[in-house]
């Protein structure tokens, strides 16, 4: 019998990180060579002590813990993430230009939603974060790639020549995912300009903004006082407070855009999980110090891949900061040939850029991303033991 499936869901990629999973599979791995897996971003240890015991008495006593909630999420949540950005963004953010969704890609597709259907137009830079084109591809919606050069850095100027009549949005996401590169201040207002003065809407994924290696604010989008008339940021809670898990995302934006928004939600999954933004609550009030922390030792395993890169002969690090590092490669084939090799004859698993770029992309041929915030100092360095001594 024929399987009926959806064209537009037949011709979309399978999804990147399940893909180099089954590369696992009939791998052997020495006792003296385990695998070193680098290539997915996520947390793989639990919330702190604290925080889980914060969920656990939410279940045991919160009879509302259990049952449905607001479609837009818990006011007390939506009022603490306003009041937080408002002063960290030095700008003004209402509760009701909060919404929660079920983690931060349910907050792409939800917007996505609200702004583009089939035969419309988004602009990702290239690089891109694959479950972003994944849903544009499944929507039909025709996406434009925004080359972004050895500095992994987007140009408005360049991306305004790509505008046509049925470009709806432009998509930013810093720190980057998967380039690692944060976007200068002055780059994001530039394309919020560019964007208002051609009637876009401009979305910026912050999801990795606790890991920037800058102090004080990243950009002045929400000084603006008419923000909202441009500018949707989006944001997740798994990776500060490793609620991978619980699923819980934000979207700031317009209240109009979030009366849109909430027909989404409503019809894909109700409510957001009452337990995971309980958690996120307590963790907004809680745990700034333990955050503060754990983006410390983020940015010392960033410089250990970068001083680590500097010394490696023959590769090229394009990008490093938050989760990742981008990189090129100096073997003659292709990245994902390379990384399938990789797992059998030194035991890593990363994600190649062919799985960033454009289909036939040259550029993804030659690149590979590398998640390192779960690999601490002596896996960093056995890391770079095991690429400086591969020879294909």
């Amino acid at each position: 019998m024929t399987l009926l499936v959806n064209p537009r869901m037949a011709a979309t990629e399978a999804p990147p990180v399940m893909e180099a999973r089954r590369w696992l599979q009939g791998a052997v791995f020495p006792a003296d060579r385990p695998l070193i897996n680098v290539s997915q971003a996520a947390p793989v240890d639990p919330p702190p002590l604290a925080l889980r015991q914060a969920i656990a008495d939410a279940a045991l006593t919160d009879d509302a813990a259990h049952l449905y909630g607001p479609v837009l999420g818990l006011p007390a949540l939506r009022a603490e993430i306003a009041s937080q950005w408002s002063a960290s963004y030095g700008g003004t953010i209402t509760p009701d230009q909060v919404a929660i969704t079920q983690g931060c890609n349910q907050a792409f597709t939800a917007v996505m939603s609200t702004l583009a259907g089939a035969g419309d137009e988004v602009m990702l830079p290239t690089p891109w974060y694959f479950n972003h084109k994944m849903w544009l591809d499944m929507q039909g919606v025709t996406t434009l790639p925004l080359e972004t050069g050895p500095d992994l850095l987007p140009d408005a100027a360049r991306a305004a020549s790509l505008i046509t009549d049925r470009t709806r949005a432009i998509v930013l996401v810093s720190p980057n995912n998967p380039g690692g590169v944060e976007y200068p201040a002055a780059t994001l207002a530039a394309f919020r300009d560019l964007c208002r003065d051609r009637g876009l809407a401009l979305i910026v994924d912050e999801t990795y903004r606790d890991f920037d290696s800058r102090t004080g604010r990243p950009h002045d989008l929400f000084t603006d006082a008419d923000w909202s008339d441009t500018l949707i940021q989006l944001y997740s809670f798994s990776k500060a407070y490793r609620l991978t898990g619980h699923r819980v995302g934000a979207i700031v934006a317009s209240a109009a855009r979030l009366a849109e928004v909430e027909k989404f939600l409503d019809t894909v999954a109700i409510c957001p999980s009452q337990l995971g933004q309980i958690a996120a609550l307590w963790g907004m009030r809680n745990l700034s110090q333990w955050v503060a922390g754990e983006r410390d030792e983020i940015l010392r395993r960033r410089a250990a891949m970068t001083s680590g890169f500097a010394a490696l002969t023959g590769w090229k690090l394009l990008g490093c900061g938050a989760y990742f590092a981008y990189v090129e490669h100096p073997f003659d084939m292709a990245s994902d040939q390379l990384c399938k090799r990789l797992v059998h004859e030194a035991s890593l698993l990363m994600l190649p850029g062919t799985m960033f770029q454009p289909e036939g992309s040259a550029a993804g041929k030659r690149q590979i991303r590398i998640a390192f915030a779960n690999v601490d100092a002596a896996g960093i360095a056995e890391l770079f033991r095991r690429l400086a001594a591969f020879k294909p």
